[in-house]
């Protein structure tokens, strides 16, 4: 615990910035499996390309495999965040994988220490932390942490060891420096995904409006040609007859009315 420098001693949380912890530059824990890795980047890579909506889950698996961890996971600051919820854990792997979603106030948290220094950190969670947080957790004995940041969205990844004091070393570092830029690149495919789904569901519903307005209009013109009949007293309608006209112009002109409004209002909205 010496090379750490505690952030907040009542916290639990030890974070130190990698780069300025001598001791970690001369670990040599494990050699990396070179065929392993590259069986690890093309998952990662067949991810992106067949089903990106499990790349962040793809990549903390890898993490796991790749780094020898314990535990990974990405987290990132909600959109709708408070003190209270701040950071969710959007991909969990290992003996964390339970804590999937979870919740983490802004401060205590390792995660806004990294994002504020916005370098890789090392860190250690003791139990102090979970009692503040009223969770049943395995403490963090070694890990890494990695900003990144997409546009507005900002998050880390990171690998735990939950029993090992020295867990792991620079080609870890640089294997989870490269899984960071992969962690980015996925948040943003998402976003384009889901931009790209909501363009097309959007057109889809134009198109539909339109044809909708166009149908609309041959009740509306029933009515009128019904209510203008019937205040020019040719034929003359009694009030029962009048009603009976009307009904089914206006239960088609209400059922049409109804489809228009189910559509996203963008398809509506007046150009």
């Amino acid at each position: 615990m010496s090379a750490f420098t505690s952030t907040a001693v009542d916290t639990g949380l030890e974070v130190v910035d990698l780069f300025e912890d001598a001791s970690f530059g001369s670990r040599r824990l494990h050699e990396r499996d070179v065929a392993m890795q590259m069986e690890g980047m093309h998952r990662l890579a067949r991810a992106f390309l067949e089903s990106p909506d499990t790349i962040l889950q793809e990549l903390v698996n890898a993490a796991v495999e790749l780094c020898g961890a314990d535990s990974s996971g990405i987290s990132i600051e909600r959109e709708n965040k408070t003190d209270a919820e701040f950071y969710e854990w959007v991909a969990t792997a290992g003996e964390y994988a339970g804590f999937l979603n979870a919740t983490l106030p802004r401060s205590p948290s390792a995660c806004g220490i990294c994002l504020e220094r916005g370098r890789p950190q090392l860190f250690r969670v003791t139990q102090r932390f979970f009692d503040l947080m009223g969770i049943e957790a395995p403490t963090v004995t070694d890990g890494i942490l990695l900003p990144w940041e997409v546009e507005e969205t900002r998050g880390t990844i990171w690998i735990m060891a939950h029993g090992r004091g020295e867990a792991f070393d620079g080609n870890d570092l640089r294997m989870m420096q490269m899984l960071a830029n992969f962690a980015a690149m996925g948040v943003r495919q998402q976003r384009q995904q889901k931009l790209l789904m909501e363009q097309a569901i959007h057109a889809a519903a134009a198109g539909m409006a339109n044809e909708l307005a166009h149908r609309i209009n041959n009740p509306l013109q029933s009515i009128t040609n019904i209510v203008y009949l019937a205040g020019a007293g040719e034929p003359p309608l009694d009030a029962k007859t009048l009603a009976e006209e009307l009904a089914e112009p206006i239960q088609r002109l209400s059922m049409l009315a109804g489809k228009l409004l189910s559509l996203p209002r963008m398809a509506i909205r007046p150009k």
